[in-house]
Protein backbone atom coordinates (compact mmCIF):
# COMPACT_ATOMS: atom_id res chain seq x y z
CA UNK A 1 0.00 0.00 0.00
CA UNK A 2 0.86 3.61 -0.30
CA UNK A 3 1.60 6.68 1.35
CA UNK A 4 -1.23 9.28 -0.02
CA UNK A 5 0.23 12.83 0.43
CA UNK A 6 -2.30 15.65 -1.00
CA UNK A 7 -2.00 19.57 -0.43
CA UNK A 8 -2.92 22.57 -2.52
CA UNK A 9 0.00 23.70 -3.00
CA UNK A 10 2.33 23.61 -6.49
CA UNK A 11 4.85 21.28 -4.60
CA UNK A 12 5.23 17.70 -4.10
CA UNK A 13 6.95 16.02 -1.36
CA UNK A 14 10.53 17.05 -1.36
CA UNK A 15 12.41 15.00 0.96
CA UNK A 16 11.52 11.47 0.05
CA UNK A 17 14.05 8.85 -0.12
CA UNK A 18 14.06 5.11 -1.18
CA UNK A 19 10.50 5.26 -2.58
CA UNK A 20 9.25 5.80 -6.12
CA UNK A 21 6.83 8.79 -6.27
CA UNK A 22 4.19 9.30 -8.71
CA UNK A 23 2.94 13.14 -9.15
CA UNK A 24 -0.76 13.83 -10.25
CA UNK A 25 -2.00 17.16 -10.47
CA UNK A 26 -5.84 18.28 -11.17
CA UNK A 27 -5.96 21.93 -11.63
CA UNK A 28 -4.89 23.20 -8.22
CA UNK A 29 -5.47 19.72 -6.25
CA UNK A 30 -1.62 18.21 -6.02
CA UNK A 31 -1.45 14.54 -4.89
CA UNK A 32 1.70 12.50 -4.64
CA UNK A 33 1.60 9.24 -4.52
CA UNK A 34 4.20 7.10 -2.34
CA UNK A 35 4.83 3.87 -3.43
CA UNK A 36 7.57 1.81 -1.43
CA UNK A 37 10.42 -0.18 -3.76
CA UNK A 38 9.43 -3.81 -2.87
CA UNK A 39 12.27 -6.76 -3.38
CA UNK A 40 10.75 -10.59 -3.68
CA UNK A 41 13.53 -12.67 -3.28
CA UNK A 42 12.45 -16.95 -3.70
CA UNK A 43 13.61 -19.02 -1.20
CA UNK A 44 16.67 -21.03 -2.22
CA UNK A 45 16.49 -25.06 -2.05
CA UNK A 46 18.41 -26.38 1.01
CA UNK A 47 20.77 -29.37 -0.39
CA UNK A 48 22.18 -31.77 2.49
CA UNK A 49 25.78 -32.19 2.12
CA UNK A 50 26.70 -36.05 2.26
CA UNK A 51 29.97 -37.93 1.33
CA UNK A 52 28.22 -39.48 -1.59
CA UNK A 53 26.52 -38.31 -4.74
CA UNK A 54 24.90 -41.95 -5.39
CA UNK A 55 22.05 -43.44 -4.10
CA UNK A 56 22.53 -44.64 -0.74
CA UNK A 57 20.95 -48.37 -1.71
CA UNK A 58 21.43 -49.90 -5.05
CA UNK A 59 17.90 -50.74 -6.98
CA UNK A 60 17.29 -54.70 -6.08
CA UNK A 61 18.89 -53.91 -2.29
CA UNK A 62 15.30 -54.91 -1.25
CA UNK A 63 16.36 -57.21 1.49
CA UNK A 64 17.74 -53.56 3.75
CA UNK A 65 14.20 -52.75 4.26
CA UNK A 66 12.37 -56.09 3.75
CA UNK A 67 8.18 -54.65 4.97
CA UNK A 68 9.04 -51.81 2.61
CA UNK A 69 9.97 -54.14 0.23
CA UNK A 70 7.12 -56.69 0.42
CA UNK A 71 4.01 -53.47 0.32
CA UNK A 72 5.90 -52.53 -2.55
CA UNK A 73 5.89 -55.07 -4.39
CA UNK A 74 2.50 -56.90 -3.44
CA UNK A 75 0.63 -53.41 -3.75
CA UNK A 76 3.20 -50.60 -5.57
CA UNK A 77 0.36 -48.26 -6.22
CA UNK A 78 -0.75 -47.79 -2.13
CA UNK A 79 3.57 -47.58 -1.61
CA UNK A 80 3.84 -45.24 -4.02
CA UNK A 81 1.10 -42.93 -2.95
CA UNK A 82 1.89 -43.14 0.60
CA UNK A 83 5.58 -42.31 -0.09
CA UNK A 84 4.69 -39.73 -2.50
CA UNK A 85 2.65 -37.94 0.26
CA UNK A 86 5.56 -38.54 3.09
CA UNK A 87 8.34 -36.92 0.38
CA UNK A 88 5.64 -33.87 0.16
CA UNK A 89 3.89 -34.04 -2.51
CA UNK A 90 0.42 -34.91 -3.50
CA UNK A 91 -1.08 -38.22 -2.08
CA UNK A 92 -2.88 -39.34 -5.73
CA UNK A 93 -0.01 -37.90 -7.96
CA UNK A 94 1.58 -41.80 -8.84
CA UNK A 95 -2.17 -42.84 -9.91
CA UNK A 96 -1.41 -41.03 -13.40
CA UNK A 97 1.08 -42.71 -14.00
CA UNK A 98 -1.33 -45.69 -14.80
CA UNK A 99 -2.32 -43.80 -18.04
CA UNK A 100 1.52 -44.04 -19.82
CA UNK A 101 3.39 -46.68 -21.15
CA UNK A 102 6.53 -44.21 -19.32
CA UNK A 103 6.13 -43.78 -15.95
CA UNK A 104 6.29 -39.97 -15.81
CA UNK A 105 5.37 -39.07 -12.36
CA UNK A 106 7.64 -41.87 -10.67
CA UNK A 107 10.54 -40.56 -13.20
CA UNK A 108 9.69 -36.88 -12.28
CA UNK A 109 9.80 -38.12 -8.05
CA UNK A 110 13.21 -39.95 -9.15
CA UNK A 111 14.78 -36.80 -10.66
CA UNK A 112 12.90 -34.50 -7.84
CA UNK A 113 14.93 -36.87 -5.33
CA UNK A 114 18.07 -37.07 -6.97
CA UNK A 115 18.62 -32.97 -7.04
CA UNK A 116 17.12 -32.38 -3.29
CA UNK A 117 19.72 -35.07 -2.26
CA UNK A 118 22.82 -34.15 -4.72
CA UNK A 119 22.19 -37.71 -6.65
CA UNK A 120 24.06 -37.78 -9.78
CA UNK A 121 22.36 -39.68 -12.31
CA UNK A 122 21.02 -39.69 -16.21
CA UNK A 123 17.21 -39.32 -17.57
CA UNK A 124 18.03 -42.85 -19.51
CA UNK A 125 19.13 -44.82 -17.05
CA UNK A 126 15.79 -43.41 -14.48
CA UNK A 127 13.53 -43.80 -17.46
CA UNK A 128 14.87 -47.40 -17.77
CA UNK A 129 14.66 -48.07 -14.71
CA UNK A 130 11.28 -46.44 -13.71
CA UNK A 131 10.10 -48.47 -16.78
CA UNK A 132 11.00 -51.74 -16.42
CA UNK A 133 10.96 -52.10 -12.62
CA UNK A 134 8.79 -49.99 -11.19
CA UNK A 135 8.67 -51.42 -7.74
CA UNK A 136 11.67 -51.51 -6.94
CA UNK A 137 12.42 -47.87 -8.47
CA UNK A 138 9.81 -46.66 -5.29
CA UNK A 139 11.13 -48.76 -2.63
CA UNK A 140 15.03 -47.41 -3.57
CA UNK A 141 13.11 -44.28 -3.16
CA UNK A 142 11.64 -44.95 0.36
CA UNK A 143 14.58 -46.19 1.21
CA UNK A 144 16.60 -43.09 -0.04
CA UNK A 145 14.29 -40.70 1.90
CA UNK A 146 14.35 -42.64 5.03
CA UNK A 147 18.06 -42.13 5.19
CA UNK A 148 18.11 -38.52 4.82
CA UNK A 149 15.58 -38.79 7.47
CA UNK A 150 15.00 -34.88 6.32
CA UNK A 151 11.47 -33.23 7.58
CA UNK A 152 9.19 -31.25 5.05
CA UNK A 153 9.28 -27.62 5.95
CA UNK A 154 6.71 -25.28 4.32
CA UNK A 155 8.25 -21.75 4.44
CA UNK A 156 6.00 -18.72 3.60
CA UNK A 157 7.21 -15.86 1.46
CA UNK A 158 5.01 -13.34 3.44
CA UNK A 159 6.24 -11.43 6.26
Amino acid sequence: MGLFHSSYSENPVSDVSSADVINCSVSKLSLTVIMPSFVIDQPLPVMESKESDQWSSEICDCTDDMADCCFGFWCCPCHACIHTREYGQCLCLPLLDIFGIIPHVTMSMRVSMCHRYGIKGTICNDCVNATCCNCCVWCQMSRERKSHNIPIVLVSARK
